[in-house]
């Protein structure tokens, strides 16, 4: 049986989602949870790398197992398996064929920006606080030129491994949810830190310390060096992966 999962956990206490030796990690979380409820070792194939204290509402999982359960046995025996900061959602038995990884089409992540005047203890490790208001309107003025395919060189976090910057941004949109900013991009995949440098760069446009011209000036540069900072990662949401 191949078995897929869909995910959702707070990243908070975790170095990611990829097994590391400095930190526990959601996928050796899992991996466990999995092993002990199939009682052999088993590997688990995500859907992508989420960096330390980036949180899922719809990370996608598979695995193999041998012997065969209906998915509210595998979703319930899961669940008590798992960490409280991690949730199995739903459980689905797929084609052989499906791989988490190589068969999304394309990821959707939120970004949460808290603009107000003071901090809140409820958005601590859930969004970014921003104390100064922002200028949504030149903010929506700047998005637009991500749209398409595009070198994104600009955002692109010094280490990433991907092997070439070209990428293909399918939406993406700003939207004011009461106190919170909510930035939203769909892509076929994303470049290490891509969202978090796109987000830190739109805040200094949101701040009057850039433009919305010299945003699209940006991309098409090619250049991190002139970006903006690196938005927290607690921020990041990765919402969907379609396939």
């Amino acid at each position: 049986m191949n078995i897929k999962l869909t995910v959702e956990y707070d990243g908070t206490n975790y170095c990611g989602w990829q097994i590391q030796l400095n930190g526990e990690s959601i996928q050796a979380a899992l991996e466990r949870a999995v092993s002990t409820f199939l009682r052999t070792p088993t590997r688990v194939t995500g859907s992508g790398r989420t960096d330390a204290g980036v949180h899922a509402l719809g990370q996608v999982v598979n695995f193999f197992s041998d012997k065969e359960f209906r998915p509210h046995r595998i979703r319930r025996g899961l669940n008590a398996l798992t960490p409280f900061d991690i949730t199995i959602k739903e459980v689905e038995i797929v084609a052989d064929s499906f791989d988490a990884r190589r068969d999304g089409r394309s990821r959707i992540y939120e970004y949460q920006i808290l603009n107000r005047s003071t901090p809140s203890p409820f958005y601590l490790t859930r969004a970014w606080h921003v104390h100064e208001p922002l200028n949504v309107n030149a903010m929506r003025e700047a998005i637009p030129c991500l749209l398409g395919e595009h070198d994104f060189s600009s955002f692109r976090a010094a280490g990433c491994d991907a092997a070439h910057p070209v990428r293909k941004i399918y939406a993406n949109s700003l939207e004011q949810r009461g106190e919170l900013l909510v930035y939203t991009i769909e892509a076929t995949a994303f470049l290490r830190h891509m969202v978090r440098n796109i987000v830190g760069t739109l805040v200094e446009v949101g701040q009057g310390l850039r433009t919305p011209q010299s945003f699209i000036d940006l991309l098409e540069a090619r250049d991190r060096t002139k970006a903006g900072i690196t938005a927290p990662a607690h921020g990041l949401y990765l919402m969907e992966v379609r396939y």
